[in-house]
């Protein structure tokens, strides 16, 4: 059944990419292909990446409600974009080149994850805890210097800032589209060579130590590739808080099963589906009146509610 079910995912998502490939093509389809096609991979790059990351980060911390964002990425992302803002302005800003300034961003976000999960080098579940309530009170911190450098810019080039601030679907960086396909690829490979040791993980740091499991180690390096995958989904698509949460939740709805051989796959091509498909009926029927991020994380923000009430009952 599991096999079955993802066979069904993995039709429908290439039905969407040829959807999104073909509907509405006209003229020059070499050309057409051509930029539809680098749009559809950045898409399907971040939707590995968030699906991946926010699947990897629930089964390490134990938690079906947290998220990657909880660790104060997305506020760590707009402070780099505000502070670029207020030091260059808003025209030297825009004229950077997109894959040094992607590639700066990753480095720095992959550096201040180094410097977080470095509370996780001692032993015990505290530290885990402790590592979430650093990223929470970290996310605070930034969100509030971010406010304070918004304040400081000029009005003109805050709109700049605010372009940067949501998740763009519809807009994605494609320069740094090479690196971020490498990055995601290796992750990918390294995390499903682990998928078994993950079913372990799962259980809990006493069980998993008591079958063989070195399990600080393995969480370690579990956490440096979730601040890989968050820092290349950032970076190409910008902030997106709910999306990975939502599309674990329909993962695990559709398949409740606990191995993540079945669920890093199913995962990935829900996120897939969810992104192509929402992006191509967004452009060609809605006619871009609205943004595919806008629904998505309003969808997302009712599955949280969902679970936070869920959790409160049992």
């Amino acid at each position: 059944m599991p096999v079955r079910r993802l066979i069904v995912l993995a039709i429908l998502t290439v039905l969407a990419c040829v959807l999104f490939l073909t509907w509405g093509a006209r003229g020059d389809m070499g050309f057409v292909l051509q930029f539809r096609g680098g749009k559809l991979l950045s898409l399907l790059t971040v939707a590995a990446a968030i699906a991946l990351s926010t699947m990897l980060f629930q089964t390490v911390t134990g938690n079906r409600i947290l998220t990657p964002s909880i660790m104060g990425f997305d506020a760590l992302f707009l402070l780099i974009q505000t502070a670029l803002v207020w030091t260059l302005g808003g025209s030297r800003f825009a004229g950077l080149d997109p894959m040094w300034k992607f590639a700066a961003e990753s480095l720095v976000m992959m550096a201040a994850a180094l410097a977080l999960f470095g509370t996780l080098l001692g032993r015990g579940r505290t530290d885990l805890n402790r590592m979430i309530l650093t990223g929470v009170v970290l996310g605070i911190g930034l969100r509030s210097l971010t406010a304070l450098l918004q304040r400081l810019i000029d009005p003109n080039e805050f709109a700049v800032v605010q372009s940067a601030s949501f998740a763009r679907f519809n807009r994605l960086e494609q320069d740094g589209l090479l690196a971020a396909l490498c990055i995601v690829g290796l992750c990918a490979l390294a995390v499903w060579r682990m998928r078994e040791t993950l079913d372990v993980v799962e259980l809990g740091r006493e069980r998993s130590i008591g079958l063989g499991v070195d399990h600080d180690r393995i969480v370690i390096k579990i956490l440096l590739i979730v601040a890989a995958l968050v820092s290349v989904s950032t970076a190409l698509a910008g902030p997106a808080v709910f999306v990975g949460l939502l599309v674990v939740s329909l993962t695990r709805a559709i398949l409740p099963s606990h191995r993540h051989a079945i669920l890093l796959p199913c995962a990935t091509l829900i996120a897939a589906l969810l992104l192509v498909l929402g992006q191509t009926l967004f452009e060609r029927v809605l006619s871009m009146q609205s943004t595919l991020s806008v629904a998505i994380e309003f969808l997302g923000g009712l599955v949280f509610l969902f679970l936070i009430m869920r959790s409160r009952r049992s």
